[in-house]
């Protein structure tokens, strides 16, 4: 069922970011910081995973989510909403539901027997397709999504994601030059500030937080001697991904 009531976007992002706090799918360890994807180290993690398991709670972002997506980008925009495997697959499935329109789903690679697809479900040519994921960090997995879904004639020119890193300038201008807009319904920011309320981390940990989301390479390149002994990768300690 389409939400019947659209909250502002800060009202959006305040309680978004609440929720992911109290489902603690947010971790901050300065002493211990994650390796990300890009081979950066950083205090700040998020984990969308747990968020399936949380039935209220997924519930009202995912009708945060069709809100927001029909605010920004209209009320008939879609035809098709198609999930980012692994993580968007849960998400996109709910959205859809939602929405009342067909589901997808893209995997990053083709799976090299059977019928080698990229694209499971059914996905036409000149459907408008909305990507969702679970989260958006500079953007670069979303290319790969939508080039494999416009390869099939459809169009995707919308991604959808629970939460947006926004600490980095050029992922919003990565997207924009591939003619993706992209939706989110909070940042770090949005987050930092709710944990500082809540008091839900020591204030050492939020001071460190703020520094790397003011400049992730700075706080990188400052804490890279300290951490080289006691970092463990992402895999080892939260079993996640970024």
């Amino acid at each position: 069922m389409i939400p019947p009531y659209f909250p502002s976007r800060e009202e959006i992002a305040r309680h978004s970011a609440a929720m992911l706090l109290e489902a603690n799918a947010v971790h901050f360890d300065a002493h211990e910081p994650y390796v990300y994807a890009s081979g950066m180290r950083g205090p700040a993690y998020i984990d969308c995973r747990r968020l399936i398991s949380f039935p209220r709670i997924r519930s009202i972002l995912i009708d945060f989510l069709v809100a927001t997506v029909m605010r920004e980008a209209g009320f008939e925009a879609f035809d098709n909403i198609a999930g980012g495997a692994t993580a968007g697959i849960p998400f996109a499935a709910m959205v859809a539901e939602r929405m009342g329109l067909p589901m997808s789903y893209v995997r990053k690679k083709s799976k090299g027997y059977g019928r080698n697809a990229r694209i499971e479900g059914v996905m036409n040519e000149g459907q408008r397709v909305l990507l969702v994921e679970d989260l958006a960090t500079d953007g670069g997995s979303k290319l790969e999504f939508t080039d494999a879904i416009r390869k099939t004639g459809a169009t995707c020119e919308h991604t959808a994601v629970l939460f947006y890193y926004g600490i980095f300038p050029h992922a919003e201008k990565t997207l924009q030059d591939h003619c993706i807009k992209l939706h989110h319904l909070c940042t770090w920011w949005d987050v930092l500030t709710v944990a500082r309320e809540r008091k839900s981390f020591d204030t050492e940990t939020l001071r460190q937080v703020e520094a790397f989301l003011n400049a992730p390479s700075d706080w990188h390149t400052a804490n890279r001697e300290a951490m080289t002994q006691a970092v463990r990768p992402l895999e080892t300690r939260n079993n996640g991904h970024v």
